[in-house]
């Protein structure tokens, strides 16, 4: 019989869940607030069936465009062909979770206001934009001696007394 190209094919790892995780679904869950333009991740949660994306979408972090009562609004791109379509799908609260991507950015943009006001305080002007990192300085290796090699010359009389 051939292979089955329905909603759910080839996701028995997939939306498995996983070591010491299956059970009941934290309250957490269901009282993390998102808001529109906020960046989730979809991960996709087996245990509860309803309002579950398709699997394409499992892992793919997108943004929040509606939030309706169960469920949440996010637009993902998605790679057809040689182009890029935004997709918007509706995603019960269960698979989704708050992205990670913008944490250093954040991070980032206060520690440059605080370097931006130390240096204010100092009456300098300093630049906070990131620099690539560049070759890596040369060394000189100490204690190191030199050894010549020379090849050994190939004898046919003694290669054949090894006897085989």
């Amino acid at each position: 019989m051939p292979a089955g190209h329905g909603l759910r094919s080839r996701t028995r790892d997939l939306f498995a869940r996983g070591f010491r995780k299956k059970g009941y679904i934290p309250l957490s869950t269901y009282l993390k607030t998102y808001r529109t333009g906020q960046y989730v991740d979809v991960k996709v949660n087996g245990a509860v069936h309803k309002g579950m994306p398709h699997k394409f979408y499992h892992g793919r972090t997108g943004r929040v465009w509606n939030v309706t009562k169960r469920a949440i609004g996010v637009e993902i791109n998605k790679q057809v062909g040689n182009r890029i379509i935004r997709k918007r799908i509706h995603v019960r609260v269960e698979h989704v979770q708050p992205s990670r991507c913008e944490e250093e950015l954040r991070a980032r943009k206060i520690r440059n206001d605080e370097l931006k006001a130390a240096a204010k305080a100092r009456g300098e002007v300093i630049s906070t934009k990131r620099q690539p990192q560049g070759p890596k300085p040369g060394f000189m290796v100490e204690g190191a001696s030199l050894e010549t090699v020379t090849p050994i010359p190939y004898d046919v009389v003694n290669d054949l007394k090894g006897g085989y």
